[in-house]
């Protein structure tokens, strides 16, 4: 990880500390800083973009059962 020191001007920092105290567990502004440098180089094609995970339910009478119980080891298959 690098660090970096940013500067931001009031409105912006105010924008920011509103946010963080609306939410019921408050993020730190780096947090929220990289969230949305995330968003905003995904959307302009400069950030790979999250993959889904490939999740469907299983046909009717696939046999695999448990699934809500025992999720976890279904999802490390998939992964």
């Amino acid at each position: 990880m690098k660090r970096s020191t940013i500067t931001l001007p009031d409105d912006l920092a105010a924008a920011v500390q509103a946010y963080s105290e609306s939410q019921e567990v408050q993020p730190t502004v780096t947090a929220v800083v990289q969230a949305a440098l995330r968003e905003y180089l995904s959307r302009r094609g400069a950030y790979p973009p999250k993959k889904p995970l490939p999740i469907s339910p299983a046909p009717k009478g696939s046999g695999r059962r448990g699934v809500s119980r025992r999720h976890d080891e279904h999802l490390a298959q998939l992964v």
